[in-house]
This record gives structure tokens, sequence and C-alpha cells, in this order.
């Protein structure tokens, strides 16, 4: 079925390639429900907990019975932050409704989109006609957005505010951060596989010690999927007036921006992984639709029972390095990500909140922000920084992510500007047509916003 000993493979190979990957994803369980649950955007933790579970576990296991490719799926990081920033200005819109239910209904809705569109070329054709300066400035961007996120929940800054090490000496949430970042860069550097988890293990441990943080027994039965699922139903019915009450711009511009998100990440990872693994065929990718489907599946479950965008992971290739060729690896992941919902104590124990200055900071996951920030920051060499038409649009999209803490007013940004630049340059034809139709939606957005 999975063409094992063809690909050169063997079962224990795939059952530890799974093994492999599932410890290099799985700091998303910690951080998916420190950024959407009550702490985060409001939503209920185990709920949280329980969709991330079940919906990867789904998409894992239809890529593997599907396409058959060794490739694991989870929320993304960075749509994570898209549905936050999404939660928060959906929130104010009426009253009875929260903005994650909305940012879930959206989700699905964008879910189902996107498999519909799995099975044309519409996906493609889009990805390739959004700028590749705009694509590297919207990767970036989101990866400076999430170091600061890092760094706020670290308490570093204020650490080093003070002059020498004097802001340290009556800092623990620095501390336990800092332990972090030695122990995950240390093992980084060993390529030592999982070092994400297991610096936010130890940073957790240290945190122990400090008594910042309580022990409790790690497992327990799971719940609250009911009340996140609710929510989304909840959302969903909403829309219908956020359409008819002049939020009609906002919520396609909100569609778009996941569907180009999705778009990158899925594509992107996909021919990584699968070149890495040997399983590209004359520069193709064989059963690429069916990819893209179970990536959109996944997205669509688990809007409907709580979670963001579900994506293809890039950490995939740590399970290739070790052996694994075929779907079997990814459904063995899916398995465990399935178990991994019996962890409820353990992440609560892990999100323990350190109160700094009246407010509270997570610094056992400081590290992980930080690192994997400064992972998508790589992806500004792709520039060409001799043509100012296209470094500075890519510019302001990394640098307004962060200042404003908005990922929509960055991606705004660059689409305004890269269309601006290629008008008065006398290079229209540079700027594909769809950049065009964004950057005028963008204007509109602002000059609505402005009257009113």
């Amino acid at each position: 079925m999975f063409e094992i000993k063809a690909r050169g493979s063997t079962v224990g190979r795939e059952v530890l390639g799974g093994i492999t990957t599932f410890m290099a994803l799985s700091y998303i369980l910690f951080v998916q429900v420190g950024l959407l649950g009550s702490k985060g955007a409001g939503m209920p933790d185990g709920g949280v907990l329980m969709a991330l579970c079940i919906s990867s576990a789904a998409a894992c296991v239809l890529m593997g019975v599907l396409a058959n490719y060794p490739i694991a799926l989870a929320p993304g990081m960075g749509e994570n932050f898209v549905f936050v920033a999404f939660a928060a200005a959906m929130g104010s819109w009426f009253a009875g409704y929260e903005g994650w239910q909305f940012a879930l209904a959206i989700t699905a809705i964008a879910g189902a989109i996107f498999l519909l569109l799995s099975f044309t070329g519409f996906r493609a054709n889009v990805l390739s006609a959004i700028p590749d300066a705009l694509k590297s400035g919207i990767a970036a961007g989101i990866g400076l957005l999430i170091a600061r996120v890092g760094v706020d929940n670290s308490n570093l800054a204020a650490g080093m505010g003070a002059g020498a090490l004097g802001g340290f000496y009556d800092n623990p949430a620095a501390w336990v951060a800092l332990i972090g970042l030695a122990v995950t860069l240390a093992l980084l550097a060993f390529r030592v596989r999982g070092a994400i988890l297991l610096g936010i293990l130890v940073a957790t441990g240290f945190a122990l010690y400090l008594g910042e943080t309580q022990w409790r027994f790690p497992f327990a039965v799971p719940g609250g999927v009911g009340a996140t699922a609710g929510g989304f139903a909840h959302g969903l019915r909403g829309l219908g007036a956020a359409l008819t009450g002049g939020h009609a711009v906002e919520l396609l511009v909100f569609v778009a921006i996941l569907l180009m998100m999705d778009l990158f990440d899925t594509v992107g990872t996909l021919v990584g992984v699968a070149s890495q693994a040997g399983l590209m065929r004359d520069g193709k990718l064989p059963k690429a639709q069916r990819a893209l489907a179970a990536d959109a599946a996944g997205t669509v479950i688990g809007g409907c029972l709580g979670s963001s965008t579900v994506t293809s992971y890039v950490e995939s290739v740590t399970g290739v390095q070790a052996g694994a060729r075929t779907g079997l690896a990814a459904i063995v992941t899916g398995g465990l990500l399935l178990l991994a919902m019996f962890c409820g104590p353990l992440i609560a124990m892990v999100m323990g909140e350190f109160e700094v200055g009246g407010r509270d900071v997570f610094p056992t996951i400081a590290a992980a922000l930080i690192i994997v920030g400064a992972m998508m920051l790589r992806a500004v060499r792709q520039l060409d920084w001799d043509d100012p038409t296209e470094y500075l649009p890519a510019f302001l999209t990394v640098i307004l992510m962060p200042l404003t803490f908005s990922i929509a007013d960055g991606i705004a940004a660059g689409f305004i500007a890269y269309a601006f630049a290629k008008l008065v340059s006398g290079r229209p034809r540079q700027c594909p047509a769809l950049g065009y139709v964004f950057a005028v939606l963008f204007v509109l957005r602002y000059a609505i916003g402005a009257m009113g």
C-alpha cells in the first residue's frame, strides 16, 4: 500500500521517521494553547488542544493514505498569529460574539475554498501571481512578529535596559527564557532532533525549580472541544450580519490573506520535503492535488472544531533525514498527535505564567518563538537588493508587522507600495494583475476605515 520497498525504506525506518517528525513539531502543542487559549485569544484551553490534535491527526492520515508522502501537518505558526490578529480585529464587531468565533468560521470557510481549489490549477496560479519580493517579505515579517512576541514573553528587554546585568538579578522570567534559549541553541548547533521541544521542557524544569510553576500529573482525559466547536457554529451564524454590517471588505481581505499564506506554506513545504526525500519527478510533485486536498481538509476540520489553519510542516524533513519515505511515517505522526490530547495537564504546567509589571508572560515558550521567528527571517536573502522597487515594498512589509503588531497592515503596505513602485517606475507589467487587485482592496479598506 505504501510502496515501502519500492522507495528503498523499511517499516522500522518509517516508524522512526514518524516519531522523529512528531518530536520536531510537538512544540506547537504548547505554543498553540498559549496563543489561542484562555491566556491568548480567549478560547477554552482543552478545546484548543483537542481541536489541534484531532485536525492534525486527520490531516496526517489523509496525507499518508491519499498522497503517500512522509509529510506531517499541524496548525502553522504564522497562521496562528494571523488568527489571533483576526480575533482581535473582529472582537468588537457585535455584542454577544467573541472575535475567535468569527475567526474560526473564516478559517473553516477558507479551508473549504482551499479544498475546492485543490483540484484545479487555481492555487498554483495564485501562488505564481504574487510577487516573489512580497512572498519573502511576508514570511520574514511574520517571523519578526513571532520573535517580538517571544522577546516580550522572555522579559529580556527589561533586563538589558537596566544596564549591565542588574536587570536580571530579580528577573526570573528572563532567566527561564535564557536557559531555554541557550539549551535550544546548543541542541540546534549539534543538530539534535526535537531541539525546540527539549528547550521548552528544560525551561519548564527550571521554572519548577524556581517555584514559578507548579508540578502536576501530566496526563488526563481530554475535554472541551464542544465549547470551541459551538463557538465556531455561533461565529458562522454571525458572519451573515458581518457581511451586511459594513465588514464585507475586511472579511474578503482576511480570507485572501489565509488563502495566500496557506498557499505559500503548503506548496513550499511540499516541494522542499519531497525534494529532500527524492520524490520529485522531472521537477514536478506527483499526487500534488491529493496532498493539497489533505492540507485543506485538515483546515476545514480544525476550523469546525476550534483550531487555526492546518498546514504542511517543514519539520517533516527531520523524519525524512531519519529515513522516512512514505505516508506511513505521516500516519505514525498523526497517531502520536492524537495521543497528545491526553497531555493537557503537562501543557498547563509548561504554560504557567510569570507576573511581570502587572502583566503575565510565558518565558518557557519564549525561546521557541524567537528561534522559529529567526528561521522565518531567512526569506529575505531571496530579495533583489539592487532593485528598490523590489526590496523597499518587502522591507515595509517586514518592518511594519512587528511595529504595528498587525500582519494585515504589513501585507497591505507591501502590496500598495509594490503596485505604486512598479507604476511610477514605468514597469507596470512586473506587478501581476492580482497584485493590483490586492493593492486596490487594501486602499479601499483604509479609505472605508477613515470614513468611519
